[in-house]
């Protein structure tokens, strides 16, 4: 198990890039963290998920 924002999913085994696609995020104007480490967006389609990793998905807003 994963744990994505505070939820589990059997995401083990995923990248990055097809993880944010089950969840419906788009790859703009986000950040991923794994485990405390920010991974670079031209990672995405590389990093693969890890049973026990913790990530998180943070997106920007604007305004102003």
């Amino acid at each position: 198990m994963v744990k994505v924002n505070g939820e589990n999913y059997d995401f083990a085994g995923l990248t990055v890039l097809e993880m944010l696609g089950k969840l419906g995020f788009s790859t703009e104007r986000i950040a991923v963290e794994i485990n405390l480490e920010i991974v670079p967006k031209a990672s995405y389609s590389a990093a693969a998920l890890k049973d026990e990793d913790t990530v998180e998905v943070v997106s920007f807003v604007g305004g102003g």
